[in-house]
């Protein structure tokens, strides 16, 4: 499925206010990994949070800084994830990772400097709810949150034992559901609203996408994702394909598609976009 046109139109507002905030700072090694780190997602994280904003009726300008702030630390995310100590890769969304193109310890760095960037975005004076949305991410991201499912998926390399659907459900609800949670829900957030129908969208998506990742890591082209694939299953690692089976990771997709966008349905028709960003999550090819 290609990319729907109003998200990649998000995605390029997004980017451009993120890369003016980095531009904004010193000139430096430190400031061309971090431009590097941003450059080519999806920017689904923070369209999310445009979108989350846009039927609490809050203006695009409204929700920006918060849309930038969460990119910004998911980049940080990958650029730390694809270091050598962690998943030691070499290639991200079609280019060299940050420590190839520069340097391990410039891409540490610039995955420091980012993860500021996003805690200085939310928390910018003209930003709604700015030290709720600040206090939010900071749980998100860190070791409650991301950085306990990226611990739980280092440990599981060297586990005894794979570990059960259970297990990787748990961990991916921290690893990749954690800023899913964020970005759908900083939207209510911002306009004093009830979180919990989003919430419920971002769960099932946030777990939708981490299938379709290991069905994209199976089945998938590398050339087009821009990553390698098949690390997992290299690595011996258990993903939800190899517990569950390739056709039945894809009925488990769909279904936690179709429970998302159920979810919505407090939201009636004004919730449409929100629906098609869940279609294309087990569309993509990348």
């Amino acid at each position: 499925m290609s990319f729907p046109a109003e998200l990649s139109k998000a995605a390029q507002a997004v980017e451009a206010r993120l890369a003016a905030a980095i531009h904004a700072l010193p000139d430096s090694r430190v400031r061309a990994a971090m431009a590097h780190g941003i450059h080519g997602g999806k920017g689904l994280r923070g369209y999310l949070v445009l979108e989350s904003a846009a039927l609490h009726d809050l203006p695009r300008e409204a929700a920006l800084n918060a849309a930038a702030a969460i990119e910004a630390m998911h980049a940080y995310s990958l650029v730390h994830d694809d270091l050598p100590a962690m998943d030691d890769d070499d290639l991200r969304r079609g280019r060299p990772t940050a420590h190839i193109a520069f340097d391990e310890a410039t891409a540490i760095l610039a995955g420091d400097a980012l993860q500021a960037l996003a805690f200085e975005l939310c928390a910018q004076p003209d930003q709604p709810q700015a030290a709720a949305l600040t206090l939010k991410l900071a749980q998100a991201a860190g070791a409650a949150g991301m950085v306990l499912g990226q611990a739980l998926d280092i440990a599981a390399e060297t586990a005894a034992n794979p570990l059960t659907l259970q297990q990787i459900t748990e961990l991916q609800d921290g690893k990749t559901g954690a800023l899913f949670n964020w970005a759908c829900t900083a939207g209510p957030l911002m306009a004093g609203a009830d979180p919990a129908p989003l919430a419920a969208y971002a769960k099932a998506l946030g777990l939708a996408f981490q299938i379709a990742d290991d069905i994209l890591d199976t089945e998938g082209n590398a050339e087009t994702a821009g990553k390698r694939l098949q690390k997992d299953a290299e690595a011996g690692k258990a993903t939800f394909v190899s517990l569950l089976g390739l056709e039945a990771a894809r009925a488990r997709a769909q279904d936690l598609i179709t429970e998302a966008c159920d979810a919505l349905a407090p939201y009636g028709k004004k919730a449409e976009s929100l629906r098609s960003a869940a279609r294309f999550v087990i569309s993509r090819d990348k």
